[in-house]
């Protein structure tokens, strides 16, 4: 499968590689939608846990209603109504009062089946995933959400027992292993297809360390090396100016 655009960079001709780590997602996810569960989803920043989740999500539609919440900064449970509020495309003006507020989102999550993926869980506090786990709690709804964040999610969400005890499955995601790099690598982007696997394994143990991030900016650079020396393939002295550029 091709990505326009890989996340990170854009990065023309980049492949999403089916991992590991994708597929136990793939099954997790579609495990966890069926149940009308709640999941976490968590790692270190640049592991390709968000990559995943939209590739697996997308893999469910037309058929699954998902829709997608991303916070960049602690939000309050107020805050967390409005993005509710915004993410189902709700008519009218918001709830002035929180009561009133509740019910029209407990009315519109009953309404059929839903997804929520909530990205950059980390932001989130107790308060804000509590507000997740009422309005899943609530019978009527058919509500599955899908917490992808860091480290921190997964902290917060172990430290508030009703909210980890809900939790169908948990799933984090590493770093590549050295193997997993020189077999996704060469999958990921054609300059790595016959470049010499001893190239590759020294581009992960100075640069990009098993990160798909540092993966993608490390495949930006060092396609941009290519293009300008005319050279038909990746070297270990294209590499190092590449590193350069990410020091």
């Amino acid at each position: 499968m091709t990505a326009a655009t890989y996340q990170y960079v854009d990065l023309p001709d980049a492949s999403v590689v089916t991992t590991r780590a994708l597929l136990t997602a793939r099954e997790n996810i579609t495990d966890t939608v069926a149940a009308r569960a709640m999941m976490c989803i968590h790692g270190g920043a640049g592991f390709g846990k968000t990559l995943a989740v939209n590739i697996c999500l997308r893999g469910l539609e037309p058929h699954e209603d998902v829709r997608k919440i991303t916070f960049r900064a602690r939000p309050t449970a107020r805050a967390v109504r409005y993005e509710l509020f915004t993410a189902l495309d709700l008519a009218g003006e918001p709830p002035r009062h929180p009561s009133e507020f509740d019910r029209l989102l407990k009315t519109a999550l009953a309404e059929r089946p839903r997804t929520f993926l909530v990205d950059e869980a980390q932001w989130l506090n107790g308060e804000a995933f509590e507000y997740f786990r009422y309005l899943w709690d609530e019978p009527a709804t058919q509500l599955a959400v899908i917490f992808v964040g860091g480290e921190g999610c997964h902290t917060v969400l172990r430290r508030e027992p009703m909210l980890s005890s809900r939790i169908f499955i948990w799933q984090r995601f590493t770093r590549l292993t050295p193997g997993e790099v020189l077999e996704a690598i060469p999958l990921f982007h054609p300059i790595w297809a016959d470049a010499d696997p001893d190239d590759i394994t020294f581009a992960d143990s100075h640069a990009a360390h098993g990160n798909f991030r540092a993966w993608a900016q490390l495949t930006a650079h060092t396609r941009t090396a290519l293009a300008r020396t005319g050279r038909p393939r990746v070297d270990q002295e294209l590499l190092r100016w590449a590193f350069s550029r990410l020091a």
